[in-house]
């Protein structure tokens, strides 16, 4: 079940982060997150308290979550997109992430379908996102969703993470 995220969901969409940190550490990280820098309990608090942190429950677990609003990152007023929408009309996912041990069971693509039916609700007219270019399985996923890639270019991954190579990503609605 996709739903809101509560402030009392806090401590398990950190313990999914953690998993992710050590999952990274032990096998290949696709990611630049670092654990303590981004994303942390902080971020994932508040998001939620901002209304714009969702979640995929599973068995009383938090399997996956993601931070869905219109705020475009710093970044993508230096992008060209190709739709040309106003920011009002543009509803961007930020922070995609599924636990490590739950993955490869739809849960992100879930996440997906779940936020184009909540862009085009709210009127939105695209949706966007970025990656890292080196994160293969996720930029084949929002491949998958229709997503198609914009622009390579530097970011600031959660404002404090710098990486060089990264993707913007967008779908009309």
């Amino acid at each position: 079940m996709i739903r809101k995220a509560a402030m009392e969901d806090a401590d398990l969409i950190e313990e999914a982060y953690n998993e992710h940190f050590q999952y990274e550490q032990d096998h290949t990280a696709f990611t630049v997150f670092k654990k303590g820098v981004y994303p942390t309990k902080a971020d994932a608090e508040k998001a939620i308290k901002a209304g714009t942190m969702y979640v995929y429950e599973e068995n009383e677990s938090i399997a996956g979550s993601m931070i869905l609003d219109k705020t475009q990152p710093g970044e993508y007023s230096d992008i060209v997109w190709k739709s040309g929408f106003s920011e009002d009309q543009v509803m961007v996912i930020h922070l995609l992430m599924v636990r490590p041990g739950m993955s490869n069971r739809g849960i992100a693509s879930s996440l997906i379908r779940f936020a184009i039916a909540f862009a085009r609700n709210n009127h939105s007219k695209a949706l966007r996102l970025d990656t890292g270019s080196q994160n293969i399985p996720a930029v084949s996923l929002y491949q998958k969703h229709g997503f198609e890639i914009i622009a390579k270019a530097p970011k600031k991954v959660g404002n404090v993470i710098a990486h060089k190579n990264h993707l913007y990503l967008e779908k009309k609605l």
